[in-house]
């Protein structure tokens, strides 16, 4: 079981380890979704041969450049790499080459692509995953947990060559490449443009002060969690924040008496949240409800249009043999 690095002399021979390993490393992150604000990082597992395996707590470094500059030249393993990337991103981490097994899972036709089960699938190991949504910003963090973290990484080596294998012999290994290329080329996402559209459960506003103060209530209710760094949904959940924005309470009690306005943060909060429904409501520009879009729109489900029979036709159900002369 590896110690955690914790300390700068810690980060400098973990480091080392790496840029004298040889081959692919296997990467991989924790978060603390649901826990704490924001995405970021509470602990990096890397695996290459010749190194070992490090688990690293990126709380106590501003950052792990000197992790990233081992690694320069070496390829990355990581399994859905857009959902790591961001997060080793902000740490100054970023591979100068990819192999995303998930990915490769999905263009070898694999029936289930989640690491645990490709894993079965490729190398006949059961992977648990019972910590897979624990609170990673845990301190100290749990042994079963860096048992746990560390096996994440432990045959990913392995399980690349696994892949490779079914992708050369399905011809698919440079589209593949191509596809890990596209990844690294496109670099992190622009921030989302109104991120309080996707609120859960917005679909059912349909009058737009109302969704100004869906917006307003989001807006006010993520500032509160960055500066607390608690995840958003814990302070309220956007259950409450649509309910509070179709009824437009008026006072404290009525937006107490709201569904979901309960906790904590909503009993200590409500004037705050009160105001917000309160500028929402002397809004003169309001949002629009929908936004322009290019997407396609999407396929009608049940029943498919049903196209007139030709002139002459006979009614359904009848017999269309020719009517005997008399």
């Amino acid at each position: 079981m590896p110690l955690v690095i914790e300390t700068l002399s810690g980060l400098e021979r973990c480091a080392a380890a790496l840029a004298a390993g040889h081959g692919p490393a296997g990467v991989d992150a924790e978060r603390a979704s649901g826990f704490r604000y924001g995405q970021r990082a509470f602990l990096v597992q890397i695996r290459r041969e010749g190194s070992g395996t490090w688990l690293i707590d990126p709380e106590p470094f501003g950052n792990l450049d000197i992790i990233n500059d081992a690694l320069r030249g070496v390829e990355w393993i990581l399994h859905a790499a857009s959902q790591d990337l961001p997060c080793l991103s902000e740490l100054g981490m970023w591979p100068d080459k990819l192999f995303d097994t998930e990915l490769a899972a999905r263009l070898a036709g694999l029936p289930r692509v989640g690491l645990a089960a490709v894993i079965e699938q490729l190398l006949g190991f059961g992977l648990a995953k019972e910590h897979s949504a624990a609170d990673w910003s845990t301190r100290p963090l749990p042994e079963p947990w860096l048992r746990y973290a560390a096996l994440d990484v432990e045959v990913l080596t392995e399980l690349r060559e696994e892949l490779i294998e079914l992708l050369v012999a399905d011809g698919k290994l440079d589209y593949a490449e191509q596809e890990f290329a596209a990844i690294l080329e496109a670099g992190q996402a622009p921030p989302r443009v109104d991120p309080w559209r996707k609120t859960s459960g917005l679909h059912q506003i349909r009058d737009r002060r109302q969704l100004a103060a869906v917006r307003e209530l989001w807006m006010e209710r993520d500032s509160l969690a960055q500066k607390r760094d608690v995840a958003p949904g814990r302070l309220i959940p956007d259950s409450a924040l649509v309910a509070a924005a179709k009824a437009m309470p008026t006072t404290v009690p009525q937006l107490l008496g709201t569904k979901g306005f309960h906790g904590r943060a909503a009993q200590r909060e409500a004037p705050r949240w009160l105001r917000c429904i309160s500028t929402a409501r002397a809004l003169e520009e309001l949002p629009p409800l929908h936004l322009p879009t290019n997407a396609p729109r999407p396929r009608a489900s049940g029943r498919t249009g049903t196209r007139r029979p030709p002139q002459g036709s006979p009614p359904p159900g009848r017999c269309c043999r020719p009517r005997p002369r008399s």
